[in-house]
């Protein structure tokens, strides 16, 4: 099995040296870059965590745990892909791990095969997330470049008013409103209205 991620760089956090050793060697011969950690703290402090696209870490490690590293990336926002791996795995630590979303989880000695089929679903995910962040960017980016008086338009147009009704909300002609429904449209990128209602919704998910 060979996974084609050269772009991609995968934490390794083991107190256990020849783990990581055996960890960095297998994941270089898939093609990936590979950076070791000999504990939680280590890893907190360098800029792997913020570049890394999955951490394969052991659960209980001197000083800091893996769980307790999860939780506290967690309260970051961080959304790093998880593999946990342990020397004798107990079922409410897996059952936890998983619920604060790691990705698999592994008792040594791990099966290669499984490993590398869990690293490129935790790769996947993580691209995933990446591209909804920066399409979500974008969107932010066409939504700031809106006037004032278009922001308020906008939400009225895709609640299911027609022209003329958000006209008389907001005191202006239903001309100007057509005018702007075209600003709209342009600025947001959107190749119809009901491409246009789609973006409101993912800008405000609560909204009806």
């Amino acid at each position: 099995m060979h996974l084609e991620h050269s772009a991609d760089l995968l934490a390794i956090l083991d107190d256990d040296k020849s783990f990581r050793n055996a960890m960095q060697d297998l994941i270089e011969a898939e093609g990936m870059s590979a950076l070791c950690f000999s504990s939680a703290e280590q890893f907190w402090g360098s800029e792997a965590r913020h570049k890394a696209a999955c951490w394969i870490a052991d659960i209980r490690m001197p000083g800091m745990s893996g769980l307790e590293l999860q939780v506290k990336l967690n309260t970051e926002r961080c959304t790093i892909p998880i593999i946990f791996v342990t020397g004798r795995g107990d079922i409410p630590t897996t059952v936890k791990a998983m619920k604060e979303g790691a990705i698999d989880f592994f008792t040594k000695p791990i099966k290669e095969s499984s490993l590398l089929a869990a690293i490129g679903h935790a790769l996947e995910v993580d691209r995933t997330a990446k591209r909804k962040a920066q399409e979500r960017a974008e969107l932010l980016g066409r939504h700031l470049s809106l006037t004032p008086r278009e922001r308020e338009v906008l939400p009225l147009l895709v609640s299911g008013l027609l022209n003329k009704q958000a006209a008389a909300e907001l005191g202006i002609t239903e001309y100007t409103v057509q005018i702007h429904r075209g600003n709209i449209m342009r600025k947001m990128k959107a190749d119809s209205f009901a491409s246009l209602v789609r973006m409101a919704e993912k800008l405000n998910p609560s909204s009806p």
